[in-house]
Parts: structure tokens; sequence; C-alpha cells
């Protein structure tokens, strides 16, 4: 009976999200008479209030009591649609559950702005559910049907001002997120013809007398699995999506999106691989040099992309298609190092990103500026948020003792142990490479925002100041995390690496 718990932080906040979507809720809706708002909006914001931190208590408590396991009902004889914790659960739900809360405050202002709360609101509530179904997830069918609906549930949040811009890049996703999952339907077809059980299991469960006289086939299928997947992590070619949904998108959207639901993608080709095929199989093969060039490809491209990019929110998108290809390249190597690298940075750009894009949406809040030259000087008036965004940057960066070098050193060393040949000297390069790009198209915001040289603010920043609390509070959070997890790393690295010893 206790397992059944688990499912509170599922049904929880979905069942809340469709409430509040048919409810009476009101909020701030663009262009209505001042009556009665403020009374709509602090109903809204206690209700949702309430069940953001109640549905990431459940969560969290559940990924932490114990092994749980809840069986909801069977598609098939042999396949249920079947929740189970496990180390990869906990790490995805605790991260995902610290991002939604902090965007959830934080979108209690900016949500003002952007109008029509309450549909936000309900749309928000309901993909968390979905993400925390997806991470609880015990076999790849449950993986797959949760994978779905966080796309379908998170689409709303890309179209959310109407215009013809967001519809179009609300379309985009979809039709590249729907794409990139019906190859990962592909090739679950093949696995469940050729796998002993469905269940997840640390280091797979392919039948190694079926693998051997179908092995060309499942090579194609695990592949075609992981760029169906990889398209929501973004990687190359797949990944155009990104840049499109996120300058139309509202800020807490997009940072819960580049923090937390691109992680899906990644999520998924772990399942895949060191789940049910296990890395054994694939290790060598022409599946994992392809996996590994794809990555480094776009881990180079997306942060060029990034560094000639001028638009703040659409830069910030193309480092995340670079920065998830870190993890993806961590993930390729199939060594112990790696995917210890892979995971921890998992954990630490979803603070990084999220803090960054939340900045980026104070910027659009109060100064209405979209472009990174209208800056300037910023800093003079935002000192506190420019210093939050400061110590972001340098942790993407992966300057010391911030947390991005500890996830990067694990990449670099994994790449040099994992015996994949010159990839094995060429991975490093590239995320050396990356790294001088990545503070080349964040630290000038830092620069120029405190230092503008001879050139002065307009004038129309004269009475631009510090974001209210429940904006800024909820960034110098996160900021504040990704030094704490960068100076205090050993807990973490440690459950971690007991993780992956399981794995290999």
């Amino acid at each position: 009976m206790m397992d059944r718990w688990i499912l509170i932080p599922v049904f929880l906040p979905v069942i809340s999200g469709v409430v509040l979507l048919l409810s009476s809720f009101v909020g701030h809706l663009k262009g209505e008479p001042d009556y009665g708002k403020e009374q709509d909006q602090r109903r809204l914001h206690l209700f949702v209030g309430v069940i953001l931190i109640l549905s990431a208590v459940f969560a969290v408590w559940a990924a932490f009591g114990g092994e749980k396991r809840v069986t909801l009902f069977y598609l098939m004889k042999d396949i249920p649609v079947y929740f189970h914790i496990d180390g990869i659960s906990r790490i995805f739900v605790t991260f995902t559950s610290i991002v939604w809360v902090a965007v959830g405050i934080y979108a209690f202002a900016y949500m003002k702005h952007e109008g029509e709360e309450k549909r936000f609101f309900g749309f928000y509530l309901m993909v968390y559910g979905v993400i925390v179904a997806l991470d609880f997830s015990g076999n790849l069918v449950t993986m797959y049907f949760f994978y779905e609906l966080m796309t379908l549930t998170s689409a709303p949040l890309v179209l959310h001002n109407g215009s013809r811009e967001a519809i179009m890049a609300a379309l985009k996703y979809l039709f590249y997120s729907l794409c990139g999952a019906y190859m990962g339907l592909f090739g679950i077809y093949f696995l469940y013809q050729n796998c002993d059980t469905l269940t997840f299991t640390p280091g797979g469960t392919l039948n190694p007398i079926l693998a051997q006289s179908h092995e060309t086939i499942l090579l194609i299928a695990v592949f075609a699995m992981l760029i169906g997947f990889g398209a929501k992590a973004g990687i190359m070619p797949l990944h155009a999506w990104l840049p499109t949904a996120h300058p139309v998108a509202p800020s807490p959207a997009s940072a819960f999106f580049s923090g937390v639901l691109v992680k899906g993608g990644v999520l998924a080709a772990i399942r895949t691989v060191y789940y049910i095929v296990g890395p054994d199989f694939i290790r060598g093969t022409w599946v994992q040099t392809v996996w590994i060039v794809l990555a480094l490809t776009t881990v180079f491209m997306g942060s060029m992309l990034a560094y000639r990019e001028k638009v703040f929110k659409k830069r910030l998108a193309y480092s995340t298609v670079s920065q998830i290809s870190y993890i993806l390249f961590g993930l390729a190597l199939l060594s112990p190092q790696a995917m210890t690298g892979a995971l921890l940075h998992t954990i630490f750009h979803a603070i990084i990103k999220s803090t960054l894009f939340l900045c980026a949406g104070v910027f659009i809040f109060d100064c209405g500026k979209t472009r990174v030259s209208e800056l300037t000087g910023i800093g003079k008036r935002m000192p506190k948020l420019l210093w939050c965004y400061t110590f972001a940057s340098l942790a993407l960066i992966g300057i010391p003792p911030a947390s991005g070098f500890i996830s990067k050193w694990y990449l670099a060393q994994g790449a040099l142990e994992a015996g994949a040949g010159i990839w094995g000297y060429i991975g490093p390069a590239v995320l050396l490479v990356s790294a001088l790009l990545t503070a080349g198209y964040l630290l000038p915001v830092t620069m120029k925002g405190f230092l503008p040289g001879k050139e002065t603010l307009c004038r129309e920043y004269d009475t631009v100041q510090e974001p209210v609390i429940t904006m800024l509070v909820p960034i110098a959070v996160l900021a504040s995390l990704t030094l704490l997890t960068g100076v205090f790393p050993n807990l973490l690295t440690d459950y971690i690496m007991g993780l992956v010893s399981g794995l290999m």
C-alpha cells in the first residue's frame, strides 16, 4: 500500500493543473480592468504555490523513501504501465523538483507581464506530474508513454502568447519531438522481440542468443532510438526547434525547458543503452562511433552558433544545444568516469541554465531588452542580478570552483580513459574549445554590464531597479547552488559513482 504513495507527485500536479484550467480563477489578463485582479491573483498564486511545494516534497520523499514500485494497469499481459524508483529516478526527480519550484515562484511576478496566468500555470503543473512519471517509469513502454505526454503537455507553454511566431515555433517543436519519438518507437518494436524483458535492469536485458542472430537490425534500431530521443536533447541535425521555441516562449517556460525538459531525451538515452540493450552491445560498433561524432559536432557547432547570435535568449538556446551534447558525449563513451561526468553535468546544467534564462527574463520584464548589445551598463542598475548571472556563467564555462568544472573534469578524464581511440583525444580538445567559446558568448554581458566604458545607459534605464523579491530570490538560490555544488561536490559525486559502478 505504501508504494502507491509514489503516485501522489504524479497525479497531484496533473489533476491540479486540469482543475485550474477548468476553474473560475481569472488571474491577470491583458487589457482587462483592474477590478478584482489582485484578489484573483492572490487566490491563483496561493493555489499554485501550495501545489508546487506539496508536489515537490512528495516527489523527493517518494524518491528517497526506499525501493518502491507500483503497476497502474496492463497494456498487454506482459507489458504493464509500471513505476519503479531507482538511482537514476532519484537524480532526475530531485533536480527537476528544485528547478520546478524555483521557476514557479519566479513566474508569479513574471506572468503578470506576460498575461494568461491561469493557462500558463495549469499546463506548468501538468508538465511536472508527467515528468515525474517519466522519471519514475519502470520499463521502456511506460517511459515512452510519458515521453509523448511530456511533449503534448509542454507545447502550450511555447505557444503561450498566441502570436504567429509562437504558433509556428510550437508546431516545429511538436514535429521534431513527435518524429523523434516515432523513431524511438521503431526501436522499441525490435527490442521487444529480442529482450528478455522491457523492465529497466542495470546492465541490460538483451537476449544474447537473439542479439547475435539479429545484430545488424538491432544496431539500426538502437541508433534510431538514440537519434530520435536525441531530438528532445537538441542533438544535431534535430536541434532547430530549440532556438526557434525559446525566443517566443515566456522566460519561465524557457528556463524549465532548457533546464529540465530537454533532459527527457538524456534520460531516454540512459535507459535505452544502460538498462535495456546494455553498454557492451554497442561498445566498439559504428553506433558508438557515430553517436560520439554527432555529440562532439553538436558541442562545437552549438557553441559557435551561440557565439555568433545577438538575441540573448536565442544565444542561450544554442548554448543548451551545445551543453546537452556534453552529456551525450559522456554517455556515448560507455565508461564509468565519463558517465559520472555526464550525470553531474545533467544536474549542474539544469541549475545553471535555468538561472541564466531567469536572468534573461528579468531583462525582458524590467527593461524590455532582448538583444545582448542593449544590456550595456545594466550592472549599474541591477548589480545583484548581474552577479547571479556571472556566477552561473562561470559555472557553465567550467571555471573552478564552480560546479561546471567538476563535471567537465570527469568528462575529460573519462574520454582519455575510455579506450575510444582518437575520439578520446579529440573529445577533450573540443570541450576545451567549446569552453572558450562559452566564455566568449556569456562574459561580455558581465563585462559590458559592469564596465560600459565610454557608453552610458539610455535615459529609459533611469528608473530600472533590481527585480522584485519573488524573482530575485529564486535566481539567487539557483546561482548559489551553482557554486555550492562545485565547492562541496563529494556527496553527490560519491552517490553517482556508486550508481554508475553497477551499470558497467
